[in-house]
Protein backbone atom coordinates (compact mmCIF):
# COMPACT_ATOMS: atom_id res chain seq x y z
CA UNK A 1 0.00 0.00 0.00
CA UNK A 2 1.08 3.17 -0.75
CA UNK A 3 0.34 6.36 1.90
CA UNK A 4 0.16 10.11 0.88
CA UNK A 5 0.89 12.26 3.37
CA UNK A 6 0.03 16.15 3.65
CA UNK A 7 1.78 18.09 6.73
CA UNK A 8 -0.29 21.04 7.57
CA UNK A 9 0.65 23.51 10.50
CA UNK A 10 -1.62 25.49 13.09
CA UNK A 11 -3.90 27.17 11.39
CA UNK A 12 -3.02 30.43 13.77
CA UNK A 13 0.59 30.26 12.72
CA UNK A 14 0.70 29.36 8.93
CA UNK A 15 0.86 31.65 5.99
CA UNK A 16 1.78 34.75 7.67
CA UNK A 17 2.92 36.13 4.33
CA UNK A 18 -0.71 36.08 3.35
CA UNK A 19 -2.20 37.42 6.47
CA UNK A 20 -0.82 40.60 5.33
CA UNK A 21 -3.03 40.70 2.20
CA UNK A 22 -6.12 38.19 3.92
CA UNK A 23 -5.97 39.33 7.06
CA UNK A 24 -5.66 36.42 9.55
CA UNK A 25 -9.30 34.82 9.08
CA UNK A 26 -8.70 34.94 5.44
CA UNK A 27 -5.43 32.97 5.62
CA UNK A 28 -6.76 30.06 7.71
CA UNK A 29 -9.93 29.99 5.63
CA UNK A 30 -7.78 29.66 2.52
CA UNK A 31 -4.94 27.41 4.08
CA UNK A 32 -8.42 24.82 4.69
CA UNK A 33 -9.49 25.33 1.25
CA UNK A 34 -6.36 24.34 -0.10
CA UNK A 35 -6.29 21.37 2.01
CA UNK A 36 -9.15 20.11 0.61
CA UNK A 37 -8.34 20.65 -3.04
CA UNK A 38 -4.92 18.88 -1.99
CA UNK A 39 -7.20 15.88 -0.67
CA UNK A 40 -9.39 15.37 -3.48
CA UNK A 41 -6.45 15.59 -5.83
CA UNK A 42 -5.09 12.64 -4.21
CA UNK A 43 -8.32 10.72 -3.54
CA UNK A 44 -8.81 10.98 -6.85
CA UNK A 45 -5.36 9.65 -7.84
CA UNK A 46 -4.60 6.00 -8.30
CA UNK A 47 -2.13 3.92 -6.75
CA UNK A 48 -2.87 6.08 -3.74
CA UNK A 49 -4.35 3.85 -0.43
CA UNK A 50 -4.86 6.20 2.39
CA UNK A 51 -4.50 9.88 2.59
CA UNK A 52 -2.82 11.06 5.87
CA UNK A 53 -3.04 14.78 7.24
CA UNK A 54 -0.33 15.22 9.60
CA UNK A 55 -1.20 18.47 12.19
CA UNK A 56 -1.30 20.14 15.47
CA UNK A 57 -4.28 21.60 14.52
CA UNK A 58 -8.12 20.29 15.59
CA UNK A 59 -10.10 22.38 13.15
CA UNK A 60 -7.54 20.97 10.50
CA UNK A 61 -8.02 17.31 11.49
CA UNK A 62 -11.72 17.43 11.49
CA UNK A 63 -11.54 19.25 7.79
CA UNK A 64 -9.51 16.52 6.96
CA UNK A 65 -11.96 13.71 8.56
CA UNK A 66 -14.62 15.44 6.60
CA UNK A 67 -13.29 15.32 3.31
CA UNK A 68 -12.16 12.27 3.47
CA UNK A 69 -8.77 11.60 4.29
CA UNK A 70 -7.37 10.12 7.82
CA UNK A 71 -6.48 12.59 10.54
CA UNK A 72 -2.80 12.49 12.91
CA UNK A 73 -3.32 14.42 15.49
CA UNK A 74 -0.49 15.76 17.46
CA UNK A 75 2.47 18.40 19.01
CA UNK A 76 4.31 19.89 16.37
CA UNK A 77 7.89 18.46 16.43
CA UNK A 78 8.72 20.32 13.47
CA UNK A 79 8.33 19.76 9.49
CA UNK A 80 10.44 17.06 9.07
CA UNK A 81 9.45 15.15 11.57
CA UNK A 82 6.13 15.45 11.34
CA UNK A 83 6.24 13.76 8.22
CA UNK A 84 8.69 10.88 9.68
CA UNK A 85 5.85 10.37 12.70
CA UNK A 86 3.11 10.00 10.40
CA UNK A 87 4.74 7.43 7.87
CA UNK A 88 5.88 5.54 11.26
CA UNK A 89 2.19 5.82 12.28
CA UNK A 90 0.51 4.89 9.22
CA UNK A 91 2.50 0.96 9.42
CA UNK A 92 1.22 -1.32 6.70
CA UNK A 93 -0.53 1.51 5.28
CA UNK A 94 2.90 2.98 3.87
CA UNK A 95 4.44 -0.60 3.50
CA UNK A 96 4.79 0.17 -0.49
CA UNK A 97 5.83 3.98 -0.24
CA UNK A 98 4.86 7.37 0.54
CA UNK A 99 4.16 10.17 -1.46
CA UNK A 100 4.18 13.64 0.73
CA UNK A 101 2.39 16.34 -0.66
CA UNK A 102 2.29 20.33 0.70
CA UNK A 103 -0.95 21.48 1.91
CA UNK A 104 -0.35 24.69 -0.17
CA UNK A 105 -0.08 23.47 -3.55
CA UNK A 106 -3.40 24.22 -4.31
CA UNK A 107 -3.30 23.33 -7.74
CA UNK A 108 -2.33 19.68 -7.71
CA UNK A 109 -4.20 17.12 -10.03
CA UNK A 110 -4.40 13.43 -10.32
CA UNK A 111 -2.96 13.02 -13.21
CA UNK A 112 0.64 14.74 -12.58
CA UNK A 113 0.34 12.90 -9.12
CA UNK A 114 0.15 9.58 -11.03
CA UNK A 115 2.78 10.85 -13.14
CA UNK A 116 4.76 10.74 -10.14
CA UNK A 117 3.44 7.47 -8.84
CA UNK A 118 4.16 5.62 -12.21
CA UNK A 119 7.53 6.85 -11.89
CA UNK A 120 8.61 5.88 -8.27
CA UNK A 121 7.21 1.85 -9.87
CA UNK A 122 9.55 2.12 -12.43
CA UNK A 123 12.97 1.60 -11.13
CA UNK A 124 13.86 -0.95 -7.83
CA UNK A 125 13.44 0.38 -4.48
CA UNK A 126 15.55 2.55 -3.05
CA UNK A 127 14.02 4.81 -5.22
CA UNK A 128 12.74 8.38 -4.88
CA UNK A 129 11.03 10.92 -7.33
CA UNK A 130 11.21 14.69 -6.57
CA UNK A 131 8.73 17.47 -8.09
CA UNK A 132 10.23 20.23 -7.56
CA UNK A 133 8.54 23.75 -6.71
CA UNK A 134 9.46 26.77 -8.64
CA UNK A 135 10.77 28.36 -5.54
CA UNK A 136 13.29 25.84 -5.24
CA UNK A 137 11.45 23.71 -2.97
CA UNK A 138 9.64 20.28 -2.74
CA UNK A 139 6.19 20.50 -3.86
CA UNK A 140 5.82 16.71 -3.98
CA UNK A 141 7.84 13.75 -2.72
CA UNK A 142 7.63 10.04 -3.40
CA UNK A 143 10.09 7.10 -1.67
CA UNK A 144 9.80 3.65 -1.70
CA UNK A 145 10.78 2.96 1.13
CA UNK A 146 9.75 5.90 3.13
CA UNK A 147 13.32 5.99 4.58
CA UNK A 148 14.98 6.07 1.29
CA UNK A 149 15.99 9.22 1.80
CA UNK A 150 15.79 11.45 5.10
CA UNK A 151 12.75 14.19 4.83
CA UNK A 152 14.60 17.67 4.15
CA UNK A 153 11.83 20.00 3.63
CA UNK A 154 12.26 23.58 3.98
CA UNK A 155 14.18 26.71 2.27
CA UNK A 156 15.71 25.26 -1.01
CA UNK A 157 14.77 21.29 -0.18
CA UNK A 158 14.79 20.43 -3.63
CA UNK A 159 18.67 20.59 -3.59
CA UNK A 160 18.64 19.16 -0.26
CA UNK A 161 16.91 15.54 -1.28
CA UNK A 162 18.65 15.59 -4.86
CA UNK A 163 21.88 15.87 -2.10
CA UNK A 164 20.50 13.05 -0.33
CA UNK A 165 19.78 10.72 -2.60
CA UNK A 166 23.10 11.04 -4.36
CA UNK A 167 24.66 9.92 -0.93
CA UNK A 168 22.40 7.61 0.04
CA UNK A 169 23.02 5.58 -3.80
CA UNK A 170 19.12 5.69 -4.00
CA UNK A 171 17.51 5.78 -7.11
CA UNK A 172 16.70 9.51 -8.22
CA UNK A 173 13.90 11.02 -10.72
CA UNK A 174 12.95 14.42 -11.19
CA UNK A 175 9.46 15.62 -12.32
CA UNK A 176 8.59 19.24 -13.95
CA UNK A 177 4.75 18.99 -13.54
CA UNK A 178 2.86 21.39 -14.17
CA UNK A 179 0.01 21.53 -11.49
CA UNK A 180 2.78 21.11 -8.98
CA UNK A 181 5.19 23.34 -9.32
CA UNK A 182 3.53 26.64 -7.32
CA UNK A 183 2.90 26.43 -3.53
CA UNK A 184 1.24 29.52 -2.39
CA UNK A 185 3.35 31.74 -0.15
CA UNK A 186 2.87 35.35 -0.82
CA UNK A 187 0.40 37.40 -3.31
CA UNK A 188 2.89 36.69 -6.08
CA UNK A 189 2.45 33.00 -5.65
CA UNK A 190 -1.91 34.05 -5.47
CA UNK A 191 -1.30 36.20 -8.81
CA UNK A 192 0.32 33.60 -10.71
CA UNK A 193 -1.94 30.92 -9.61
CA UNK A 194 -5.23 33.02 -10.38
CA UNK A 195 -3.48 33.83 -13.90
CA UNK A 196 -2.51 30.15 -15.02
CA UNK A 197 -5.10 28.28 -17.30
CA UNK A 198 -7.32 26.66 -14.11
CA UNK A 199 -6.35 22.95 -13.91
CA UNK A 200 -6.88 22.23 -10.33
CA UNK A 201 -7.90 23.74 -6.78
CA UNK A 202 -11.35 24.90 -7.21
CA UNK A 203 -11.97 25.60 -3.59
CA UNK A 204 -8.46 28.01 -3.67
CA UNK A 205 -9.60 30.00 -6.34
CA UNK A 206 -12.79 30.56 -5.03
CA UNK A 207 -12.23 32.26 -1.60
CA UNK A 208 -9.36 34.15 -3.21
CA UNK A 209 -12.26 35.53 -5.89
CA UNK A 210 -14.13 35.87 -2.92
CA UNK A 211 -11.85 37.90 -1.29
CA UNK A 212 -10.43 39.99 -4.36
CA UNK A 213 -7.18 38.94 -4.07
CA UNK A 214 -4.37 38.08 -6.34
CA UNK A 215 -5.55 41.39 -8.24
CA UNK A 216 -2.04 42.90 -10.32
CA UNK A 217 -0.70 45.85 -7.70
Amino acid sequence: MTAAIVPVKRLAQGKSRLATALGRDGAEQLALAMLGDVIEALRATPGVDVVAVVTPDEAVAAAATAAGARALLGEDPGLNESIDRAARELGEAAQDGTLVLLGDVAGARSDDLAALLAALAAGPAPRAVLAPASDGGSAALARRPHAAIPSRFGADSAAAHRRAAHDANVGWVELALPSLALDLDDESDLRAFLSAVPRGGARTRAVLRARGAGAAP
